[in-house]
């Protein structure tokens, strides 16, 4: 990319596209395109078309997805599959009809197996069902990568698909309901504070092992490999070509147990843990193998503790708490 290259970044307000913005334009990117969902709904096929048609980028961060926790994607199955096809599928196709640059797909890595080999692989992809309540959306996720590869090898684009690990940061949500684990604990931990509340409610058994990245660790992951790689550095075989997504994450695991409480030491909280086992736990192992990002030449840099601190730090001033 050139500095002066038109960048469209599709879902600019949520927690991954704010953070390739912020990215970008640190590194003096300033030809920066990006619409809210009531200038453009991604949804809309003829609305995406004109888009694409009068605004020409050379260059596509699709990171607009319908996301949520595990309550979320068990309940709105029918949204989180539809929403997410639709609107990969159009800036997708778009991209190709208009002679984008490069496009670089968001996914997820619930994408993998629910009994996927630990830490995760690429190449484990399809290769065992998957886990119950997110389904829906890990099949539209798996949908974006092979229309990536596929346009790729009929038509010659150059798409490439990144699949990140469970992030946390800036502008994240942390609605009790749909939100993801990490911003869940940080408002019911910080609210028990300041209530005095004698206990806090954790959904499952707390045993789970979960991996978390830095919302801006992983922009920067993203900037670096829409600077650096290209889809034919995704594989390595000619012969059947697949998995040529990229695992982004830290490589690093902690249980829930466990990041509840670095959670409660970060924000100052003495009182107890409940652990509800009425709740759903998921899968109970999801870590990621990001050998091939290494070999890339990307490391992330923030560690979980302070990114937590650092995470508490926005949600207060959010709250105008000083």
């Amino acid at each position: 990319m050139e500095k002066n290259s038109k960048i469209y970044i599709a879902g600019h307000q949520g927690l991954v596209g704010s953070a390739i913005v912020k990215n970008l334009e640190s590194k003096g990117y300033a030809n920066i395109i990006t619409r809210t969902h009531s200038e453009l709904d991604l949804i809309d096929q003829q609305a995406v078309s004109a888009f694409f048609a009068t605004e020409k980028p050379e260059y596509v961060f699709l990171a607009a997805a319908k996301v949520g926790g595990i309550v979320a994607n068990n309940t709105y199955r029918g949204e989180f599959i539809y929403d997410n096809l639709m609107i990969q599928n159009n800036v997708i196709h778009q991209s190709y009809l208009n002679g984008v640059t490069k496009l670089m797909f968001l996914g997820s890595t619930c994408i993998y197996p629910k009994n996927a080999p630990q830490p995760m692989p690429e190449n484990c992809l399809l290769e065992g069902s998957l886990e119950y309540t997110n389904e829906p959306y890990a099949i539209a996720k798996i949908a974006g990568i092979k229309m990536c590869e596929s346009y790729n090898l009929q038509y010659g684009t150059n798409f490439i698909s990144v699949m990140p690990t469970n992030l946390y940061g800036p502008n994240d949500n942390f609605d009790l309901e749909t939100s993801h684990v990490l911003p869940a604990l940080i408002r019911k931990i910080h609210e028990a504070k300041v209530a005095n509340a004698p206990h806090v409610e954790i959904w499952g058994s707390g045993k789970p092992l979960r991996e978390f990245l830095w919302s801006e660790d992983m922009a920067d992951a993203c900037v670096f490999l829409m600077e650096k790689c290209d889809f034919k550095d995704t594989f390595s075989t000619t012969q059947e070509i697949r998995n040529t997504h990229i695992n982004i994450g830290s490589g690093v695991e902690i249980s829930i147990g466990e990041l509840a409480s670095a959670v409660c030491k970060i924000v100052g909280y003495s009182g107890e843990l409940y652990y509800n086992t009425n709740r759903p736990d998921g899968t109970l192992r999801k870590l990621t193998d990001v050998n091939k990002l290494h070999t890339l030449g990307w490391k992330h840099t923030v560690e979980l503790d302070e990114g937590i601190a650092r995470m508490y730090q926005w949600y207060k001033s959010q709250k105008g708490i000083l």
